[in-house]
């Protein structure tokens, strides 16, 4: 099994920043990707940042040796408020040790911007 635990989310003004954190744990032999999405009442989960990315007031970053990803989110907007997950693509193992790529998924956490 493999865990991403989010964190770092919260409540913060329009024009602020906030940034978040997500560890991964368990049976993990590589990860090939981390993301991060976010999904706002009644709209799809959209892609936020993959690796490698930069869109405008947000930035993704990944230590490999805590596997951990992180997202600076600078210059928040009202319309940036939702559930923010992080995702990740990992190749772990069974019981009998064999490997496989598998794909999970975080528990969420919220972020209200308010204007």
């Amino acid at each position: 099994q493999v865990q991403l635990v989010e964190s770092g989310g919260g409540l913060v003004q329009a024009g602020g920043s906030l940034r978040l954190s997500c560890a991964a744990s368990g049976r993990i032999v590589s990860i090939n990707t981390m993301d991060w999405y976010r999904q706002s009442p009644g709209k799809q989960r959209e892609l936020v940042a993959t690796i490698g990315s930069v869109k405008g007031r947000f930035t993704i970053s990944r230590d490999n040796a805590k596997n951990t990803v992180y997202l600076q989110m600078n210059s928040l907007k009202p319309e940036d408020t939702a559930v923010y997950y992080c995702h990740a693509e990992v190749v772990t193992y069974g019981n009998s040790g064999s490997r496989y790529t598998a794909s999970y998924w975080g528990q969420g956490t919220q972020v209200t911007v308010s204007s």
